[in-house]
């Protein structure tokens, strides 16, 4: 592994190439906060989908990319004389050593949700009007629903165990099959959803990654389906549910 002096050298080189870029690049020249945003997300969601997979070449490379975007705001914040990355890293310092007052104060601390407990209390007392204000909107809607939880597990707002967890999912279940207004049926479904991120989040599953994996695993399933039709001279869309059905056991069996 590279030294400290080794990884500074690396960090100020790619701070000289950011101004070599910002000044001769046209391309590079071009961009602003707003034409970066939807590449920044893009970013973030193959690091994701890298992590997910436990590439750790990738996940380097990933890594890269998204490094990359922080030094390119950084660089445009410098522009219009707002700041530069030495006040995002050391606001960020700051904070941190804020947020810590177990590690560089007097406060002592017995476990990990003491940790997280304080740090929202902390949280507040930086100015921030409600536990929840700093969750982002433009969250996915089941990560957001998962970082509304555990925030307000911050402060005790939660079921005692998992196992009351999962009554609230069987009321809320009940009351979806209950409720036959359409308008009222997907508000009920989302308490569904909410009450299911909430028992998964409880029992230490993130709903986020399980889902995301589902999702892997049926693309791969239904592209191997696919393969299979095909070496029959068969088409998907000219069989039955119950013939698909057959080529999806045998697909998962070959998985």
């Amino acid at each position: 592994m590279n030294t400290k002096q080794e990884k500074l050298e690396a960090f100020g080189r790619l701070l000289d190439i950011m101004d070599d870029l910002r000044e001769k690049c046209p391309w590079d020249q071009k961009q602003t906060l707003q034409s970066l945003r939807h590449l920044t997300l893009e970013e973030t969601y193959e690091l994701s989908d890298a992590i997910l997979q436990e590439d750790l070449l990738e996940i380097k490379k990933e890594l890269g990319d998204v490094l990359l975007h922080l030094v390119f705001y950084a660089k445009i914040g410098s522009e219009k004389e707002s700041f530069d990355i030495a006040d995002v890293i050391n606001s960020l310092n700051e904070k941190l050593i804020f947020r810590h007052p177990h590690i560089y104060g007097d406060v002592e601390v017995k476990d990990e949700e003491e940790v997280k407990q304080n740090w929202e209390k902390l949280k507040l007392k930086e100015g921030n009007k409600s536990i929840l204000g700093g969750v982002p909107k433009s969250l996915p809607s089941l990560v957001k629903a998962y970082r509304i939880q555990d925030k307000v597990k911050g402060i005790g707002f939660e079921f005692h165990d998992a196992e009351d967890a999962w009554k609230k999912v069987d009321e809320e279940i009940q009351e979806f099959h209950a409720e036959t207004d359409l308008d009222k049926k997907e508000q009920e479904l989302g308490d569904v959803f909410f009450s299911l991120i909430n028992y998964a989040r409880i029992s230490g599953i993130n709903p986020d990654s399980a889902l995301e994996r589902t999702n892997l695993k049926f693309i791969s399933r239904f592209q191997k389906m696919e393969n299979l039709a095909s070496e029959e001279n068969l088409k998907l869309a000219d069989m039955s549910l119950e013939e698909m059905d057959v080529l999806w056991e045998k697909a998962k069996r070959l998985q």
